[in-house]
């Protein structure tokens, strides 16, 4: 029979049969083979079923090594009759792999040599070091009597100390104090240390070394400054930003989710906790929240006890900020969009990030076909991304602040309660008056408008628990009034009427009215008033509610009042006190023009005592169809302005999202959601048909709306009533669904466990009797459970990175077959198993990185030992890296003095160059201009910087920061001119050169002193004499050029907001200030090494 694979010439195949045998070095496939097969092989004999070729898997021994017709692609241990190996070695382009079209070159003779020399050694195939369950390796024993000479040895050294004696090397030299304590602080809290801090480090270094580092990690650790920096990490992995991205990048208010990383962080949330709620915080069951630790501190004697559930309270609410994380994904409001095609796309993006940074997985690759490299298929792929199909947000968001689901954070936990109150107390009011409604849309069905003008009444205040106020005036006693019912109290309307009594000598004001009226060709207010005929007012006035000034009404004695301003009309004596009488005002004759408006009236009352009843206006306007109170198109048009209050009923933010829609991104339910807000709301014919229940509700709208305008709200996640359906989409078309799908976990890890049985209620779609649904909570416990070969392994890794440079594994988001195999693998899984082992404690994993004999090393590095290792895989020396720039921004801050330590709150606005947010901003969006803040937020640290995402702080990218528009596991490293000009010019740069050059200048010291305390609170050392004598060179110049140039040396001092201090001469703080900045600009100062 003729082989599925072409046969090379026979003489050439027996040449084969000469070949050496293998040496004695075993050959690893997951070390030495997969690597080379991934990279050339794998794409046309992968896992790949629909791109496969010759039905061939090269990634699997069963089918590399089947019979095909009596040849075979692998024999193990004879490479002769090994057809991919004869294949290999061919140079026919008809038959050499990779073939030529695969624009691979042929293989290296390094990688021939090891396929040959793994083949003869018997082909033996290894699953892939991440799949593989983690085990605590035994710590090299070989290594242990060169740790014991450590005060307390650190086990991972022993890990690296074991490769380091393969290469006949060992650590590098412990670095000096100064910059061991340098690095530290700056790996911990991402700021430099003090000259107070130094002293204090060197001084315990001198009595016990190990004892100052254990010290000093313990300090840092417990710094709030500690879970800022590594916060920041965090926040580029899951792409945290301020706008929603894309085409308008509207501000996005979700900042409270960053401060809840920095808190998480500070106070050492355990990780699988940390991952659990951010994916699933809406889920947790009170029973599992994560509830704050007692206090040791005795009870203040004047401090109230905690109201009861605070604590439990407190804690769902940071559990729902953490489920902001699923909130994080870019969104779109571009006119032209699909609402399918933003779901698909989001949902992609959510697995994606999820599967990259909890599981360093290239998920994506499988969402147009089975990935070509690692066992994740189509199906996998779209079964992982349905637990995101019951999320309840909108993939049209309307790019607005916030939009449902979202939560309030208020200062206290009693306004947090409040808070979750009114919506208990305003759910059975909107139900009645939803059911009221549909009673009157059958009883008196609206009429179709007409382009004609109509008058019409509406009524505002019957029945009604109307706030009263005080009179403006101080001094003035408050009017006691009180809604009452019954058969002896007198009615014009309803079922309850207001009496008032006062005995005040001056006015005594009341507002009434909760609507906004605008005034068109004509308009009127009117409320109907009694007067006791035992003790009758004085007198009665009447005033419109309004921004303006406008005429006075009054009935009774003119004077009552006192002096009368002038617009006062007086209209005639008080109604006769048999019945109510109607008091009506017209607009216009107040002095209120066409087009302006009014929130009701202003009742003033003289002594006495009255009853007052059913407040209202007559309206007219010259076309119904535009009349908000009669039209919801009109309404919806009003709505459009982006007021929060339109015709007086306050709008909570998710009826404002849907108002942000447009009509063809609103969908039904939607579309009858507004409509019935208007009908119960603003319809004015059914207003006094509504009334109490209406007003009630909207007095309790109007508190919900204070506590959303006064405290900040922030995106979170819900649940949708049902979730939607899941597909498998053809090539990863959102218009191509394949297959449905129920949410899975790829199919190659360890299986899901329900966690959350009391969540799963939703039925399967596929199999009504299959397993109930599982939950994103299920997937989150299923992500940290200990049996995942994956999580713990990506999460210490990315941990190392953040210290050392690089991960153990160089690839932080791929951990599958293209990614690179761990340097030290043994290590890793120690490490992750320890990680495990503490219960997923993150201070534990950093503190025992950092106080390892590895981290400890110094920079330094010997020509012989570059060569040999380049990019430092062996870690024989600590790693010189070029800081981040946030750190270079909040590091000059912190040396000038000028950094606020404020933790958390809203994003801020410190300097940035003009003309960045322009270009690349849409008409209509609200970053499209930068405006700078003033005052204490130009001083923030660079984490509460606004992140913009197409226009990110250029202080921050041009150091190779993100535009956190896609999930980023690691920063490159770049080296480009712009970096210097922006470490020497920036605005913030130089304005922190100059307070710091004033601060020196405060102390009464000579230069030579002055320079080196300069020096050393820079670099944390002593100057040696070299550097001494440039300094001084430096210093003498720039004196000389600013004593020859003063107006210069204004515009040093004019550099920035802060105003300069007056601690010297104008040229000698320049002169100085320039010395600051090139000590600002050494590589020393620049690095952390």
């Amino acid at each position: 029979m003729n082989s599925p694979f072409l046969r090379l010439p026979f003489f050439y195949a027996l040449a084969l049969v000469t070949i050496a045998r293998a040496t004695a070095e075993p050959v690893s496939y997951n070390e030495h083979i997969r690597p080379i097969l991934a990279d050339n092989c794998f794409a046309c004999h992968g896992s790949d079923a629909a791109h496969r070729k010759a039905e061939l898997r090269l990634d699997q021994f069963d089918s590399a090594t089947v019979d095909r017709n009596g040849f075979r692609a692998l024999v193990p241990g004879d490479i002769a009759n090994s057809e991919a190996w004869l294949r290999i070695i061919s140079t026919d382009p008809d038959e050499i792999m990779p073939p030529p079209d695969s624009h691979k070159p042929p293989l290296k003779p390094a990688q021939r040599d090891l396929i040959r020399r793994w083949i003869e050694q018997g082909a033996v195939y290894q699953n892939h070091w991440a799949f593989e369950p983690i085990s605590r390796p035994a710590i090299p024993v070989t290594q242990v009597s060169t740790l014991n000479s450590q005060p307390s040895p650190n086990p991972l050294d022993a890990f690296i100390l074991q490769k380091l004696a393969r290469q006949n090397l060992s650590f590098a030299p412990e670095a000096a104090p100064t910059v061991l304590i340098r690095r530290l602080t700056l790996d911990l809290t991402g700021l430099p240390p003090t000259p107070a801090e130094i002293d204090a480090f060197l001084s315990d270094s001198n009595r016990n070394p190990h004892a100052a580092i254990e010290t000093l990690v313990t300090r840092l650790l417990a710094s709030p400054r500690y879970g800022e920096q590594f916060s920041r990490f965090w926040l580029d992995a899951v792409r945290y930003s301020d706008t929603h991205g894309l085409h308008l990048d509207n501000i996005r208010h979700i900042w409270p989710y960053r401060d809840w990383v920095v808190r998480a962080f500070n106070a050492n949330v355990p990780f699988d906790r940390f991952t659990v709620e951010q994916l699933a915080g809406d889920l947790v069951p009170d029973a599992q929240l994560r509830l704050p630790p007692p206090s040791s501190a005795p009870p203040s004697p004047n401090s109230a006890p905690p109201a009861p559930g605070s604590e439990l309270r407190a804690a769902r609410l940071d559990a729902l900020i953490a489920s902001g994380y699923n909130r994080l994904h870019l969104t779109t409001s571009e006119g032209g969009a699909i609402e399918a095609e933003a779901e698909a796309r989001n949902t992609g993006d959510r697995t994606d990030t999820t599967a990259a940074v909890f599981l360093g997985l290239t998920a994506g690759c499988a969402a147009c076909h089975d990935h070509k490299f690692d066992p994740i298929s189509q199906h996998d792929y779209y079964a992982l991304g349905a637990f995101w199909k019951s999320l309840a947000d909108r993939p049209w968001d309307g790019n607005v602040r916030v939009s449902a689901p979202v939560v309030v954070v208020t200062d206290t936990p009693a306004k947090q309660a409040r808070i979750d109150e009114l919506g208990a107390a305003i759910r059975p009011l909107e139900a009645a008056l939803a059911a009221r409604t549909t009673e009157l849309l059958t009883e008196s069905p609206p009429p179709t408008l007409e382009k004609t003008p109509i008058t019409y009444e509406v009524v505002w205040a019957e029945d009604s628990d109307l706030a009263l106020a005080t009179d403006f005036r101080p001094g003035t006693p408050a009017l006691r009034g009180e809604w009452r019912s019954g058969p002896d109290v007198p009615l014009a309307g309803g079922q309850r009427a207001l009496r008032l009594e006062g005995d005040a000598s001056r006015p005594i004001a009341f507002t009434a009215g909760d609507i906004d009226l605008l005034v068109r060709s004509e308009a009127k207010a009117f409320v109907h008033f009694l007067a006791d005929p035992a003790r009758p007012p004085r007198a009665v006035s009447l005033e419109f509610i309004t921004n303006e000034r406008t005429a006075r009404f009054v009935w009774g004695d003119p004077t009552a009042f006192g002096p009368q301003p002038s617009g006062t009309r007086h209209i005639g004596p008080l109604p006769p006190t048999v019945s109510y009488a109607r008091l009506e005002i017209d607009a216009c004759d107040a002095g209120l023009e066409s087009g302006k408006s009014y929130t009701g009236l202003r009742i003033t009352q003289s002594d006495g005592a009255a009853w007052w009843d059913r407040a209202g206006a007559v309206l007219t306007s010259p076309d119904a169809t535009l009349d908000p109170l009669l039209s919801r198109a009109a309404w919806n048009t009003a709505l459009q302005a982006n007021a929060r209050f339109v015709e007086g009923v306050p709008l909570r933010h998710d009826t404002k999202y849907l108002i942000g829609l447009s009509s063809t991104q609103q969908n039904a339910a939607e579309k009858k959601r507004l409509e019935r807000y208007h009908r119960e709301y603003i319809y004015a014919p059914y207003r006094a048909a509504l009334e109490p229940t209406a007003h009630a509700a909207r007095r309790l709208l109007a508190e919900q709306i204070y506590y959303e305008l006064n405290y900040p709200m922030t995106l979170v996640s819900g649940e949708r009533s049902e979730p939607l359906p899941a597909h498998i989409l053809i090539r990863g078309q959102y218009d191509k669904p394949g297959d449905l799908v129920e949410p899975a976990t790829p199919a190659f890890l360890p299986p899901l466990r329900l966690a959350s049985p009391a969540l799963n209620s939703q039925p399967s779609t596929l199999n009504s009797s299959a397993s109930p649904r599982p939950t994103r909570l299920d997937l989150a416990h299923w992500i940290v459970d200990p049996k995942n070969p994956l999580t713990a392994r990506v999460t210490v890794n990315r941990f190392w990175q953040q210290l050392f440079g690089a991960g153990l594994v160089r690839t932080p988001s791929d951990f599958g077959v293209q990614g690179d195999a761990p340097t030290h693998p043994e290590l890793l899984d120690w490490l992750a198993a320890e990680f495990i082992r503490s219960g997923w404690d993150v201070k534990h994993l950093v503190r025992l990185i950092v106080t390892s004999r590895t981290y400890r090393q110094s920079s330094d590095v010997t020509a012989a030992l570059l060569e040999l290792d380049p990019s430092d895989r062996l870690l024989a020396r600590a790693p010189r890296l070029r800081l981040d720039g946030e750190v270079l921004r909040d590091q000059a801050l912190a040396f000038s003095g000028l950094l606020v330590p404020t933790i958390g709150g809203a994003p801020v606005r410190p300097y940035q160059p003009i003309n960045i947010w322009e270009p690349v901003a849409f008409g209509g969006s609200n970053t499209k201009t930068y405006v700078r803040d003033d005052g204490p937020a130009l001083y923030r640290r660079s984490l509460y910087t606004f992140w913009k995402r197409t226009a990110p702080a250029p202080a921050i990218t041009t150091f190779d920061a993100p535009s956190r528009e896609t999930f980023c596991t690691g920063r490159g490293r770049s080296n480009t001119p712009l970096q210097a000009l922006t470490l020497m010019n920036d605005v913030q740069q130089f304005e922190a050169a100059r307070a710091f050059a004033e601060n020196l200048l405060a102390a009464d010291s000579a230069d030579a002193p002055r320079l080196a305390a300069a020096f050393r609170a820079v670099t944390a050392r002593e100057p040696d004499p070299t550097e001494r004598d440039l300094l001084t060179s430096a210093l003498a110049t720039h004196r000389d050029h600013y004593e020859k140039n003063p107006d210069a040396a204004e515009k040093v001092l004019t550099n920035g907001a802060s105003k300069p201090k007056a601690t010297a001469r104008a040229p000698e703080i320049a002169a100085w200030t320039m010395v600051a900045n090139l000590l600002f600009n050494l590589d020393e100062t620049i690095t952390r090494n």
